[in-house]
């Protein structure tokens, strides 16, 4: 279990110093967080419900950080180029992500054109069941994400790294609140960019 979590921490590590150096973006992505935990206590009372504050709300947030305020240039902090970034990243990196994106979009408009999704399901009635529908058809999406990828790292790096990945990746909400909790307030006080420390890499450790 030990050899296990230090994979989970290295993908931790790769994606925070990587991916979250904009405090801006760390804000979001604790926005995001609690939002995600919210989803999470939701999805007891109403999968559908809280489906639609993931995406919505939690996914919105941390993918806007990324977007619009993390910088996609040559990484002088790692000596890294955002390229060599994009080939570390093991989970989505940009380029899934726009896929990813891409369906999570189309699949409103698709319930619209044809409410029964082509007779796979019973039709909605009214905005509500739309609704309701809409949310059910984004929480396939995500878990259909998760098992794609982790399934697919199970033949890229092996069984433990793509558990290894959905573990991060489900206990993210979590992690990104005790890591980010102070960043609002460093923004507050003028500081853009993350410092980042002298933190070793989990792999040197």
């Amino acid at each position: 279990m030990g050899e296990f979590w230090k994979k989970v921490e290295i993908l931790r590590w790769d994606d925070s110093r990587y991916y979250h150096q904009c405090r801006i973006n760390q804000t979001l992505h604790l926005a995001s967080a609690i939002s995600f935990v919210a989803a999470y206590v939701l999805m007891f009372v109403d999968p559908a419900s809280a489906a639609l504050v993931g995406w919505l709300v939690g996914m919105i947030t941390r993918q806007s950080g990324h977007i619009f305020f993390e910088p996609r240039g040559f990484d002088s902090i790692h000596g890294v180029s955002y390229q060599q970034k994009e080939s570390i990243k093991v989970g989505y990196n940009m380029r899934r992500k726009s896929v990813l994106i891409g369906v999570w979009l189309c699949l409103p408009a698709l319930l619209l054109a044809s409410p029964s999704l082509f007779g796979l399901i019973e039709s909605a009635a009214g905005w509500q069941g739309y609704a309701r529908d809409v949310g059910l058809s984004w929480l396939a999406l995500g878990i259909g994400g998760l098992l794609f990828r982790t399934v697919h790292l199970f033949f890229l790096r092996g069984p433990a790294w793509g558990l290894a990945w959905a573990v991060k990746i489900l206990t993210d909400p979590f992690h990104n609140i005790a890591i980010y909790w102070k960043s609002p307030l460093a923004l507050l006080q003028g500081q853009r960019f993350d410092p980042m420390g002298t933190h070793r890499h989990p792999a040197e450790t």
